[in-house]
């Protein structure tokens, strides 16, 4: 079954006189075998139509496969479950290509992995079991710099060429991209078998010399069935004028094509026009899983709840960001482009503190003796050349201080001190570690200054990090060379304040994500507040977008009818404009949703007027509901069935705050309307009061209605706009039951919105929280700060009951406010410049 496509095999079969019976015994243990490849709990897929799955796993006569699980096992790789869960994923990708033996084919498809994750990895993988089947030429795009183009091809080469090299020939070299051979009949002949591998940069003279070479070629390419693996495929990819079409130009000489994206952040590839002949995903989108121990966006900076999750159990992050102030910014970036020439920065006290603490991690490391042996710091402040290179002076004065200071009492006390407390704020303990005192440090110190190299690494200087030669210590300073795909290894500090403007430059940007093995209790990141809330919101746009995936999964969608969902942020765009020519207004549904604000301003006026919006919502309450409760036992109340109307005039007076986009009043008002009108649904809404109910600090809303005022602390980070506070949560989801009866308590969220379309399925519940102005943290809240605003806050929270037939939708263009901060969107030059 396994040399032709199933319906052709079994056909075969039949012709050579093969008894019905056998054939039938055949075609029933090969359906079973693809039931367990479609039924793998991981990876999730979304998959166009009924694919033939012809792929059922690896065979005792593989090679490249086995050769692949040999290296690994040779690292240090458990076969369970790190092994077993690449085999997995690797045999559900291939299971979605063409079988090679079909006549002719052109499958498009999209892997969604995590940055630093190991997606190399996986693409070898299906590189090395398609070319156990019988898969001829593989192209790998990779990126549009020559580092992460040489770094990818040693990989290949390494796990694919040389455990079999005589069944492999290469069109490129590790320092050679590529050029046209002169016969192409000696890779394509019939009389050739190897296997060709070609790694090029996404350059538009590169792909259209391998496009002009193919054309060339095609009398030899009837039968050359091709797998293009686009590594980074958000970049340069979609929506770039020569790219686009020369990868497009390339499949179509190659009458045999899969085309697979590999990226992180796939927001662009998922806002291509699925109609338009492109690179739209249309076959297939696969979800890798985050595999065990993996350092991601929400692991260090926390996320928001979504609708169905219990917000307690959404942790903060480790305590791993270290804040830099706003006015080090003119000191290691030019505030403007007309400052770039001729900046000279200044190393700063976070700056100077990032890189002590970057040598007192690599001297833990040493003594601890475990994982990765190279020492990596990240400096990041600008996509500029010029402004790298300007670094390089101050930062190797400051080396040469410290390593003349080694012997000095009061240097050593203040690296005693950072090593302390940043000890002491991420115990070892925590992550299976064991603490490193400081006097064991000191040894290793002077080894680890002695080894240090200050590396500008950009594609204007000759440096680059080599970590094929031994072990490294380096701080690199750089821009887009180390920013997208290229492995900085053994990364633990990273000094980042380079503002973008879209969310998956700013996730590609984060080169601290990926594995940590024997050092997970040190990283530690420097970057202005900002940044930081802007990862805490990516984390929750990428959690989001990937649930919506695993959904659409399970919901016999397929890429080509379903639309991830991406929730907008007022300071970001989803992607660069190029790629939103085909984005369409996004539809809101808030069916089965709960929406919550934990945004606010801390002006003494934007809170009066929130409270007189609340205190007029209740007056009008008292008067209007049909019943009302009290429970001051729990400091609640709640009034039954309130006219909608006065929801909405709330909602209209009630101020949110505008950097959360997901509580849109006009959207929420337009919604209710339209369910009040087209579903008669949501005509009536229960008003809930919830208060602290042992707290003696009242708040009055109405007479004789009053709570104890609740406490919400803050997130440590400054808002970019002063008088703002994140509380990061608000409602929980015991609050979103509060007008049901019966024990509520320990119903899951899924549990309440099913009793809730029971006791009731057509009305609204909004709850309103006062919030004291102070709300001083608990001491364990090690990343909370008291909240200090001028008057006292009223958060809001509403729950929509899940409609029982199909639920309304509410349009609105949402546009970006770019903050006042100089914006450095990636660079795509190289793109359409000369071959580098």
């Amino acid at each position: 079954m396994d040399n032709f496509p199933p319906a052709e095999a079994v056909k075969r079969l039949e012709q050579l006189g093969v008894d019905a019976d056998l054939v039938q015994r055949i075609r029933e243990r090969h359906e079973h075998q693809t039931i367990q490849i479609k039924e793998l709990d991981e990876p999730h897929a979304v998959v166009l139509g009924n694919r033939d799955t012809w792929y059922t796993g690896p065979r005792a006569k593989d090679k490249c496969w086995p050769a692949i699980v040999d290296l690994l096992a040779k690292d240090g790789w458990p076969r369970d479950p790190a092994i077993n869960s690449l085999d997995d994923s690797s045999t559900r990708i291939v299971s979605l290509l063409n079988h090679p033996k079909e006549r002719a084919f052109s499958t498009r498809g999209l892997v969604v992995g995590h940055v630093q994750s190991g997606k190399t990895t996986n693409f070898t993988s299906v590189m090395a079991k398609a070319a156990d089947r019988g898969y001829k030429l593989f192209i790998v795009l990779a990126g549009i710099h020559n580092g992460l183009r040489r770094q990818t091809q040693a990989r290949l080469v390494q796990q694919l060429v040389e455990p079999n090299p005589a069944m492999w020939s290469q069109l490129t070299g590790v320092d050679r991209d590529f050029t046209p051979q002169e016969n192409p009949a000696s890779y394509f002949g019939k009389n050739n078998k190897t296997h060709v591998l070609c790694v090029v940069k996404k350059n538009a003279t590169v792909l259209r010399k391998l496009s002009q070479w193919l054309q060339k070629a095609s009398e030899y390419l009837g039968d050359c069935p091709a797998l293009i693996i686009d590594d980074e495929a958000d970049q340069a990819t979609v929506a770039t004028k020569s790219i686009n079409p020369l990868i497009l130009e390339i499949m179509s000489s190659l009458p045999k094509s899969a085309y697979v994206g590999y990226t992180a952040s796939p927001f662009a590839n998922l806002l291509i026009d699925p109609s338009a002949a492109d690179l739209y995903p249309k076959d297939f989108v696969v979800n890798l899983p985050k595999p065990a121990g993996h350092f991601g966006t929400e692991v260090l900076f926390g996320r928001y709840a979504l609708d169905g999750e219990d917000p307690n159990q959404v942790d903060d992050g480790h305590d791993m960001i270290r804040s830099v102030p706003d006015d080090d910014m003119p000191c290691v970036r030019p505030a403007t482009k007309a400052d770039v020439d001729g900046f000279e920065p200044v190393i700063t006290d976070t700056l100077r503190r990032a890189v002590e603490y970057f040598w007192l991690v690599t001297a833990a490391r040493g003594i601890r003796g475990t994982g990765n042996p190279h020492n990596t710091m990240l400096v990041h402040t600008s996509v500029n050349t010029s402004v790298h290179n300007s670094f390089k002076l101050p930062l190797e004065r400051l080396h040469e201080r410290a390593a003349e200071s080694l012997e000095d009492v009061a240097y050593l006390s203040g690296l005693r001190l950072l090593w302390e407390q940043e000890s002491a704020r991420v115990p070892a303990e925590d992550f299976g570690e064991s603490r490193v005192p400081f006097e064991e440090l000191l040894g290793e110190l002077p080894g680890v200054l002695r080894r240090c190299r200050v590396i500008m690494d950009n594609s204007s200087s000759e440096d680059r990090l080599d970590y094929e030669n031994g072990p490294v210590v380096a701080i690199a300073v750089g821009g887009n060379t180390l920013s997208r795909g290229l492995t900085l290894e053994g990364l633990s500090v990273s000094y980042f304040v380079r503002s973008v403007s879209a969310y998956d430059t700013l996730l590609q940007m984060g080169r601290w994500f990926g594995f940590r093995n024997g050092y997970a209790d040190l990283p530690r990141i420097w970057m202005t507040d900002e940044l930081a809330e802007w990862f805490r919101h990516l984390a929750t746009v990428e959690t989001e977008m990937r649930r919506d995936i695993d959904v659409y999964m399970t919901e016999d969608e397929s890429p080509l009818t379903f639309a991830v969902r991406l929730r907008t942020h007022p300071a970001l765009r989803v992607t660069a404009a190029a790629k939103m020519r085909d984005a369409v207004t996004a539809a809101s549904s808030y069916g089965g949703k709960r929406v919550q604000t934990h945004y606010f301003h801390t002006g003494r006026e934007w809170l009066n007027g929130n409270i007189e919006a609340a205190r007029a919502l209740v007056a009008t309450s008292v008067d209007a509901a049909v019943r009302a409760e009290v429970r001051p036992e729990d400091g609640r109340h709640v009034f039954r069935d309130v006219p909608h109307e006065a929801v909405t005039d709330f909602l209209s007076s009630y101020k949110f705050h505008e950097r959360s986009p997901e509580n849109d009043a006009d959207l929420i008002i337009g919604y209710i309307r339209k369910r009040v009108s087209k579903a008669g649904s949501l005509g009536r809404w229960n008003v809930a009061i919830i208060g602290n109910p042992v707290g003696e600090k009242n708040f009055e809303f109405a007479p004789g209605v009053s709570v104890g005022r609740s406490v919400r602390a803050r997130l440590d980070v400054t808002i970019p706009s002063p008088d703002s506070a994140d509380i990061k949560t608000l409602m929980s989801r015991r609050d979103a039951a509060v007008d049901l009866s019966g024990d509520t308590a320990k119903l899951t969220e899924k549990g309440i919105m099913d009793l809730r379309r029971v006791q009731a399925p057509h009305t609204g519940l909004l709850v309103l929280y006062p919030i004291d102005k102070v709300s001083e943290p608990s001491p364990t809240k090690k990343s909370r700060a008291a909240l200090n605003a001028e008057e006292h806050v009223i958060g809001v929270g509403l729950v929509f009951p899940a409609p029982w037939g199909e639920d309304s939708e509410v349009e609105k263009y949402v546009s970006a406010r770019l903050p006042n901060v100089m914006i450095e969107d990636e660079d795509f030059s190289l793109v359409d410049g000369e071959e580098a």
